[in-house]
């Protein structure tokens, strides 16, 4: 098997070619080593656009430096490929925000890149998405209770209605996407999928203020520098370690179930930013220092997904409860403190 993975070098795309890789395939990670999110977050951001790229390359993964955005080069390493797992993004609210250029060229024509060779090559495909694209009108069905907004029904199916509420570029590029894999569907009978994915976290995640925000508190934690909550800190998501999704990535292989899919952990994974402040405090033995801010522009305050349509299409359920999840994430940022100091 020979697998081709968008943003290979990003979190979830290195853990999933390392997945792959460790499953006896041939793996190609394709990225363009950007480091617009990294030189945000505080951390040293040359060292640590570098750590992936090294680690997967130590694996045997064939490295590949190219941009999504590159509709030949990128078509030329789909080639003999038999499936293609598509990370590649621009995740930031923020800097979709700031660079709507960007935002909406990697989001929508990177997308339209990856379908396009997939559908030339008649080769399976698994994309990104995010919850995001349900905009925040969800906000105005929630009750605050005492460290969690709170919402009856709690999970929410891919029937629920998208791009309701304040919208921003992120909002528009990834439901671009997002339909577009749908359109491939229906259009071409391409084998393809969407997850709309949730609270993502694992290691090798360099979480800033932007996106990442477990391993950001996580990574802060362990440096013993303050966090920042922009909002109440009651803010809800069903978070997801990186294992869990390339599990639902190599059963959507299995099945080729093609559609749309919301791809997180559920209630039994859902935690606040508060709650996981708590978990954080407990597994160091000491609770963060954390700042308020006044909440950000475009926020989603609650998302909890109802996953019954991945259960049942694709046998997928979480197998990593956030306690366990974040423990993990604690003990390689301790192991790999080098890596975020420089950056303070």
């Amino acid at each position: 098997m020979k697998v081709l993975v968008t943003g290979g070098c990003g979190f979830l795309g290195s853990h999933v070619c390392e997945f792959y890789t460790k499953k006896g395939a041939e793996v190609i990670s394709y990225d363009n080593m950007t480091k617009h999110e990294l030189k945000r977050t505080g951390f040293a951001a040359e060292g640590v656009r570098d750590y992936n790229w090294n680690y997967l390359k130590g694996l045997g993964v064939t490295m590949v430096k190219a941009d999504i955005r590159n509709s030949g080069e990128l078509l030329e390493c789909a080639r003999g490929c038999d499936y293609i797992v598509h990370t590649a993004a621009q995740p930031a609210m923020t800097i979709g925000w700031e660079d709507p250029e960007l935002d909406i060229t990697t989001n929508v024509m990177g997308t339209f890149n990856v379908l396009e060779a997939a559908r030339q090559l008649q080769i399976p495909v698994a994309c990104c998405a995010t919850i995001h694209i349900y905009g925040n009108k969800i906000n105005d069905s929630l009750q605050e209770a005492a460290d969690r907004y709170v919402r009856d029904p709690e999970g929410i199916d891919e029937n629920y209605p998208t791009l309701e509420g304040t919208l921003t570029p992120l909002h528009a590029s990834k439901a671009a996407g997002d339909t577009y894999v749908k359109t491939y569907i229906d259009t071409y009978k391409l084998e393809a999928a969407s997850f709309r994915l949730t609270g993502i976290y694992g290691t090798r995640q360099f979480g800033g203020e932007d996106h990442g925000w477990v391993a950001n508190f996580a990574i802060r934690s362990v440096l013993d520098w303050p966090l920042k909550i922009f909002g109440t800190g009651k803010q809800v998501r069903d978070i997801l370690y990186a294992t869990d999704i390339c599990e639902a990535f190599d059963l959507f292989y299995k099945t080729r179930k093609a559609g749309i899919y919301n791809i997180g952990g559920g209630p039994v994974t859902a935690i606040s930013l508060l709650q996981c402040i708590d978990i954080l405090g407990n597994i160091m033995g000491k609770k963060p220092e954390v700042n308020f801010e006044p909440e950000r522009h475009g926020d989603l305050s609650y998302f909890i997904c109802d996953n019954t349509k991945a259960k049942n299409e694709l046998g997928w359920s979480p197998k990593i409860m956030p306690q366990d999840g974040i423990e993990t994430l604690i003990n390689w940022i301790v192991e790999n403190k080098e890596l975020f100091i420089e950056g303070k």
